[in-house]
């Protein structure tokens, strides 16, 4: 049965085999054969796989840092924190970020031309997500981010098996 962890509200356990749907500022690690699922518009995922260990995770932000105080624990809703909880479950589980491959998707632009206001909410997430995956010295194996399109991303944890599908971009219609 999926549920939140005790170690803080947005990390998720699982038993094994179990799919994981991530939603946003939620984060997953593990190596019990899980199925981690997210959809993403202007926020980011990155996918994380130890090819020798088999094991690995996703996470699934929405902003690139905290703007304001810090409450004083990480929260995965932020770029920087999100991959600092990765970060420190590769710690605990004896091996370095090095011997890792990840992904790095999202950071698409979902405001509608109509609206004529631009945040470059996904433009500013991308931006951070490189300079994180260089920060932690990450191996970067593939990348699909920008546009205006919606992701569905999928890791498969028995095999480190990354599925990513593209959809259009949702239209409002008058009812």
């Amino acid at each position: 049965m999926l549920e939140l962890d005790s170690k803080g509200p947005a990390r998720l356990k699982h038993h094994g085999g179990e799919k994981v749907f991530l939603l946003p500022g939620q984060w997953y690690f593990g190596h019990t054969g899980a199925t981690v699922k997210t959809l993403l518009g202007s926020c980011i995922g990155v996918t994380l796989w130890h090819p020798r260990r088999k094991m690995g995770g996703m996470c699934h932000f929405l902003l690139p840092t905290r703007k304001g105080a810090s409450t004083g624990f990480l929260d995965g809703r932020y770029g920087d924190e999100a991959v600092a909880l990765l970060a420190d479950e590769i710690k605990r589980s004896g091996t370095k970020t090095q011997d890792y491959e990840v992904n790095l998707y999202g950071g698409a632009d979902t405001m509608p031309e109509e609206a004529k206001v631009k945040f470059n909410i996904g433009e500013q997430n991308v931006e951070k997500a490189w300079s994180i995956i260089d920060q932690y010295g990450f191996q970067l194996q593939c990348v699909d981010v920008g546009g205006n399109e919606p992701r569905n991303v999928t890791i498969d944890l028995t095999n480190g098996q990354v599925i990513l599908n593209r959809g259009k971009a949702p239209t409002a219609r008058k009812v």
